[in-house]
């Protein structure tokens, strides 16, 4: 523990610079002109690796963006860890609401602020100075796989094809994620499971043209009118999602998981507070936290039609859009869902309109035991570090692709994240605390430790 301590107070600010250098590259993944900086972050983090000591490091092409490989093998009789993480970010905008540039960090109150902070290239990094950390202090004592790509932000469009045809080159005994959160800075946790996804996004159509609302409102469908009560029937009055055999495959938490997720601290006044609302809502009969990690949820990401600039102009709109996302759980399907959606949607549509769907991104749920190796050098690592034992806990969020890597590479994930829920990731203001960032250079080295331990 002395030397990881020296090491992260003698290259503190090194270690922030570094991150910052990468901060300021602004790839985001969703805008095609973004395309030359998705290359330079790629490189950025290949010559970063290979600076803190892997053997090799190569970025691969893709039919989108790239993925960037590297690794230390030092003994094939050694576990080895493959380490997952996405240098793409999120768009910045609305950038009027941002405090400073997003692209250009700045640290204030003891936070980093700008986009990509935290999720995930203040969390990737983490990875990247632990790894010269052991490098250079004579800890590393585990091979060292890296794989990091520039489309989770788009739902990793690439990956699977990726990890298929190099199944081989990825082999590991586990893979080691920082792309999730803790309860609290002083109440470290570890995320034993995700929610899966189903994206879509939905088009309807009324007349040819904007017509004039004067002279044509009230006798033609409005397509913003239809859409809004279309949507407004996809739950009903307990927020249940009302989509025929939407809950046929959902897995049942058993009363002794529910018992267990309600130790977790729980503050509704605070939690309200943080996000200024004055009451929280979800499906009833169930806590905030278990509408979250145990149950699915439906919701508008966007929505949008007709004049939306300033002053008015009555017309009645030709055309309205929305995009939808479903949260997902254990034994849902994603792919199912979302033909579940389509038919359903398709099916309300009123006489007047005509209605397109499509399905833009999704992927799987995620549950990992708590009784493995992995989860338990984990655990012991944060223990170590944070001087308490971590409390497993079920996100609300996804990262789809972790459910792919055990189909396609047959390897089970650790969520060893750092962030906060107050990390205001995607969105603007994104920040993420350097008592975190230090914190997660800290532990990890330490899993490392833990694990080879564990695995003698």
């Amino acid at each position: 523990m002395n030397k990881i301590a020296g090491y992260i107070e003698e290259n503190r600010e090194r270690f922030l610079e570094e991150l910052f250098d990468l901060i300021r590259i602004p790839s985001v993944s969703a805008k095609s002109e973004h395309k030359e900086d998705m290359f330079r972050a790629a490189e950025y983090l290949r010559k970063s690796i290979m600076d803190a000591g892997a053997y090799k490091a190569e970025v691969y092409p893709t039919a989108g963006h790239p993925i960037l490989y590297g690794e230390k093998m030092i003994d094939p009789s050694l576990p080895t860890v493959l380490v997952y993480g996405h240098y793409d970010v999120q768009p910045a905008e609305p950038f009027e609401l941002w405090n400073s540039e997003p692209f250009e960090p700045v640290v204030k109150d003891g936070k980093i602020w700008a986009r990509g902070a935290d999720d995930d290239k203040g969390q990737l990094f983490m990875h990247v100075k632990a790894f010269e950390l052991m490098e250079r202090t004579g800890l590393l004592n585990c091979n060292v796989k890296f794989m990091i790509e520039g489309e989770e932000e788009i739902g990793s469009v690439n990956l699977e094809k990726f990890c298929q045809d190099h199944t081989e080159m990825l082999k590991a005994d586990v893979i080691l994620v920082s792309d999730t959160t803790m309860i609290e800075k002083d109440i470290p946790s570890i995320t034993t499971g995700l929610r899966g996804l189903a994206y879509m996004e939905v088009e309807i159509t009324g007349p040819d043209r904007d017509l004039h609302s004067g002279l044509y409102g009230g006798a033609v469908a409005n397509p913003c009118n239809m859409l809004a009560k279309m949507i407004a029937s996809l739950t009903d009055e307990n927020n249940k999602i009302t989509i025929p055999g939407f809950y046929d495959d959902v897995l049942i938490a058993s009363d002794e998981e529910r018992a267990e997720m309600a130790k977790r601290p729980f503050d509704e006044k605070d939690y309200k507070a943080s996000i200024d609302v004055n009451a929280l809502a979800g499906e009833e009969g169930y806590t905030t936290h278990e509408r979250l990690g145990i149950r699915p949820a439906l919701d508008i990401n966007g929505i949008w039609g007709g004049y939306i600039d300033k002053g008015a102009k009555t017309i009645l709109p030709s055309q309205a859009f929305a995009k939808i996302s479903m949260r997902l759980v254990p034994d849902q399907n994603s792919e199912k869902i979302a033909k579940l959606f389509e038919k359903h949607f398709i099916s309300i549509a009123p006489a007047g309109v005509k209605v397109k769907v499509e399905s833009l991104h999704g992927g799987q749920a995620y549950v990992s035991p708590i009784d493995t190796i992995e989860y338990l050098a984990a655990s012991k690592a944060m223990e170590e570090s944070f001087g308490k034992k971590p409390i497993p806990v079920r996100s609300g969020g996804s990262i789809p692709i972790i459910s792919t890597f055990e189909k396609v590479l047959g390897i089970k994930s650790i969520l060893l994240g750092f962030g906060l829920d107050a990390d205001a990731i995607h969105s603007p203001n994104e920040n993420y605390p350097l008592f975190n960032f230090y914190k997660g250079i800290e532990t990890i080295p330490l899993f490392y430790k833990h694990y080879a331990d564990m695995k003698k």
